[in-house]
């Protein structure tokens, strides 16, 4: 767990099998909710499905690369199809089921993380699950009622990053209840981070010239004006309430 790098580089080598099923038996004891496993993990490996991928995962090169992707999908459709069947009341159709099935899919994904880079793989976590879910769960054929939440490319490295700098661990536990930060404790907090993150930016050709173009003075500024904008975030949020509204997870009443 401590020696997780993101792995965007891969071998052309296939994942076995067996080694798969490992990783996927171990998402499954994952922690879960009422013990419902309100998610469902889609497992592809056809090059044309990745393809097809490719654009909605904003065109990074491991979507084509990596031998396999994993999607963990909120997913309150098999549930609701038992409870027809078994005539009961048909509930999950709204915004807290979504959060409830969206934990238990984040939850196994962390599980199957943690199996693969003990099998000697590795993942590397792709926020654009999210981001694109409309567009990705239209490609894996997704039912009413489920939505893509995460999902990681998976392979054998070719690659071996270094460590990314973490928080200290004081800025991010709180004993006993939320204890407010001071203008001194958050220049702590983030004193290693604005340094570490603002070289790897410089010591990249590419990154560097995009915040040289950008103009913009350090690493709050980096996350604010050039990765996470204000606009970006406000159009994703639209596309994400209008996909769950369509899948069935905003009923009101």
């Amino acid at each position: 767990m401590n020696e997780h790098r993101s792995i965007r580089k891969y071998q052309d080598r296939p994942v076995e099998e067996e080694k798969l099923q490992r990783i996927l038996q171990s998402a499954s004891r994952a922690s879960s909710s009422g013990n419902m496993q309100a998610y469902s993990i889609i497992v592809t490996s056809d090059p044309e499905i990745k393809k097809s991928l490719y654009k909605p995962h904003f065109e990074q090169s491991m979507v084509l690369e990596a031998p396999l992707l994993l999607t963990f999908c909120a997913d309150f459709h098999r549930m609701r199809e038992w409870l027809k069947v078994s005539k009961a009341a048909m509930n999950f159709d709204n915004y807290m089921s979504f959060m409830i099935a969206s934990i238990d899919a984040i939850l196994a994904s962390q599980n199957a993380a943690l199996a693969a880079e003990a099998e000697g793989l590795g993942i590397c976590y792709m926020g654009t699950t999210l981001a694109s879910c409309a567009q990705i769960g239209e490609i894996l054929t997704c039912p009413r009622h489920v939505v893509p939440v995460v999902g990681f490319s998976l392979g054998y490295p070719d690659e071996s990053p270094a460590l990314r700098d973490r928080l200290p661990l004081q800025s991010l536990v709180h004993r006993e209840k939320y204890n407010p930060y001071s203008l001194q404790d958050i220049q702590a907090c983030y004193e290693d981070r604005e340094t570490a993150g603002m070289k790897r930016y410089m010591n990249d050709p590419e990154l560097r010239k995009m915040v040289e173009e950008s103009g913009v003075e350090n690493l709050a500024q980096v996350y604010t004006q050039i990765k996470y904008t204000r606009k970006s975030h406000l159009q994703y949020s639209q596309d994400v309430l209008a996909y769950l509204k369509m899948q069935g997870f905003m009923e009101n009443e």
